[in-house]
């Protein structure tokens, strides 16, 4: 027993040993963890990296519409030997109005075929060659967005696709020059070129602007923002937010739809109108003669045309009828008239009693004891 305790125990140490020895064997200094190397940075291929080529053939075609047949059968000779340079193999087709790429044995980039891929749908979206051959290069991206979709009205879809271009353009260019990106409206579709973090901002202002969610001059102003706190090395771990400028949106008031009223709900279906035969019947004229029925239409037509006739006639005589002159008084005026002497006479009689009052209580007794006195020496100096 004692021996079996001793061979467990010995077993243990020597798998502890082991394990030891082999803790911590990944932990070691790799040559791509250094802070010097930029892990983001997209490397151009080289050839040496796929020296035996690609295993299997890839190939991509597209469509394109019949107005650009011209301009491509013009073009093409630039954009093979572009290819060419890659090992890409390109055919244009006339007939059904195709473009196909396809990797040969001397293909070396493997991702090259994605490329072309993109190359070629920028050429059926009426992007220049020399615009669109760019997109070949390994940092150069491209995105292709389709905006029909946002909106099913079509005056309001090119309403808000002239949004994005702006007056002149220039909405257009300010957003090309913020986003360092090659953009093109054109049709149903908004083609982009440039990095991937510029594509990504692209997308969004076509988003936003198509959806009416905000319009492209305040994207505009926010990149703008951006762009000068990125120069700023302070502000390049903090926040942003405080500074970018905040839009509200402003519902603006709609027509207010007229809700139709309910009728009350009957299970029974409405009673059938009559038709015309049983609107002949009734009348009798059902069973009238060819001739008579004519007889009958002439009349109610000239019927028609006598009061027509007469209405014109109406009409022309009114132009020649004189005016209505207006009256000099009317009755209500003349019943205020009347009105308002009856109250300048009864005011007028007020304030002779009041004055015939006020005499009567302004008398005195003095004057009536002194006057026979006085007419007395008045009386004397005349004797005299």
């Amino acid at each position: 027993m004692e021996d079996n305790e001793m061979n467990v125990t010995s077993i243990g140490l020597e798998e502890g040993v082991r394990k030891g020895k082999h803790k911590g064997k990944h932990d070691k200094p790799k040559p791509w963890d250094d802070e010097s190397i930029d892990h983001w940075k997209i490397e151009n291929f080289d050839p040496s990296w796929n020296e035996g080529g690609l295993l299997e053939a890839t190939s991509f075609s597209t469509l394109f519409p019949a107005y650009r047949e011209k301009y491509l059968q013009e073009v093409w000779p630039v954009v093979k030997s572009a290819l060419k340079q890659y090992g890409v193999s390109c055919e244009l087709n006339l007939v059904k109005g195709s473009m196909t790429v396809s990797t040969t044995l001397k293909t070396r980039d493997p991702y090259i075929i994605i490329k072309a891929r993109d190359l070629i749908k920028l050429l059926s979206r009426s992007v220049s060659a020399a615009q669109a051959i760019k997109v070949l290069d390994d940092e150069m991206q491209c995105d292709i967005i389709k905006i029909n979709g946002f909106v099913r009205h079509k005056d309001r879809f090119v309403k808000r696709r002239q949004q994005l271009l702006g007056a002149n353009s220039s909405t257009l260019k300010a957003l090309e020059i913020l986003t360092n990106c090659y953009i093109l409206v054109h049709g149903n579709t908004v083609s982009a070129m440039g990095s991937f973090k510029g594509l990504k901002q692209v997308r969004r202002v076509v988003e936003d602007c198509m959806m009416n969610k905000m319009h492209p001059l305040y994207h505009v102003k926010e990149l703008m923002v951006k762009r000068e706190l990125a120069k700023i090395p302070e502000y390049a771990h903090e926040n942003w937010d405080r500074f970018l400028p905040k839009f509200k949106k402003k519902n603006v008031q709609q027509k207010k739809i007229k809700s139709k009223e309910k009728k009350p709900y009957t299970p029974f279906p409405p009673p059938q109108q009559p038709s015309k035969i049983d609107l002949q019947l009734e009348s009798g004229e059902y069973f009238l003669s060819d001739k008579k029925k004519s007889a009958k239409k002439w009349e109610e037509r000239q019927e028609q045309q006598s009061e027509k006739a007469a209405e014109n006639k109406r009409k022309r005589e009114a132009a020649f009828l004189p005016p209505v002159e207006p009256t000099k008084l009317d009755s209500s005026k003349a019943e205020d008239g009347n009105d308002m002497t009856s109250v300048v006479k009864s005011l007028k009689k007020k304030a002779k009693e009041l004055g015939t009052q006020k005499a009567v209580d302004n008398i005195r007794a003095e004057d009536y004891i002194t006057a026979p006195a006085e007419s007395s020496k008045r009386k004397k100096s005349r004797q005299s």
